[in-house]
Order: C-alpha cells, then sequence, then structure tokens
C-alpha cells in the first residue's frame, strides 16, 4: 500500500535509539512528531523530545523539515527548502542517500507494520559513525 499526506497527518509518538560507534555512546529520544498541513500536498514536520545519553545527560532536540508529496514518493526538504532526501511511502524502501560536506547519511523505511513505521538512519564521516533508528507510532489523538 502507497501512503499519502492524509496518513501521516497528525501526532505521532516517537522514540529513537541512537548508537554511536565512534564513542560507545548510546541515546535514547522520547518526543513526538506533528505533520501539520503546509499546503495541498505537502506536510510541515515537527520533531520534539529530550534525548537522554547513557551518562545521564539530558538533552532537548527539535528537528524541522517539509514533508512533499508527489506521486508514489515523498520529497523531503530542510525547513528553508534545501533539498534532503526522497522516497516512496510504502513497504520497504531506500531513501536517496545524502552526502553533507564530508558526512554520508543514508537511509531506510519500514511501513510494514502500519501504522507504527521506522526510519533508520546509518551515518559515516571522519567524525561521524552511528545508527539512529526511529520508530512512530499513532498517538490517540492523532487525527
Amino acid at each position: 500500500m502507497m501512503y499519502g499526506a492524509e496518513d501521516f497527518a497528525g501526532t505521532w509518538a516517537l522514540q529513537r535509539n541512537i548508537q554511536d560507534h565512534l564513542d560507545g555512546q548510546h541515546g535514547v529520544l522520547e518526543g513526538r512528531a506533528v505533520f501539520a498541513a503546509s499546503e495541498q500536498t505537502d506536510l510541515k514536520y515537527e520533531e520534539t523530545g529530550t534525548l537522554t545519553l547513557e551518562n545521564g545527560a539530558r538533552l532537548e532536540a527539535t528537528r524541522h523539515y517539509l514533508w512533499r508529496f508527489a506521486p508514489g514518493v515523498v520529497r523531503v526538504t530542510f525547513q528553508d527548502g534545501r533539498p534532503f532526501h526522497q522516497f516512496v511511502p510504502s513497504g520497504h524502501a531506500a531513501g536517496t542517500d545524502h552526502p553533507c560536506g564530508e558526512d554520508f547519511y543514508t537511509v531506510r523505511y519500514d511501513f510494514t507494520r502500519w501504522p507504527q513505521w521506522t526510519a533508520t538512519w546509518t551515518v559515516k564521516g571522519p567524525r561521524k559513525d552511528y545508527v539512529s533508528r526511529s520508530t512512530y507510532r499513532p498517538m490517540p489523538s492523532r487525527t
């Protein structure tokens, strides 16, 4: 099944597990992701949460993106409109890679347990080597 903007719209519970292979640090982010209407086929993505590291440090985290829905594809841009990546919102989906300076980001989505879904990012670079797995679950008042 192919999912569209109407399927993502609303508020999702978010849990992200981050395993940093360079310093051996593990972190868990607990928060929420809100997909709010921007234009007819676009959704603004706003993520807020608290990242707790193994050493006990707690950090507040936010992210903002724009998800642009076109037939068979979602194009994700940064808040300022610069392209980030794109993917097919169905089944197991590999997103396009995103080079950022000397760092290289790859993503895989899994929509096979909808309405729960995941996004797994692998990031490699001279000063980065981590895997970040985000799990999204519908919140009761998601609509």
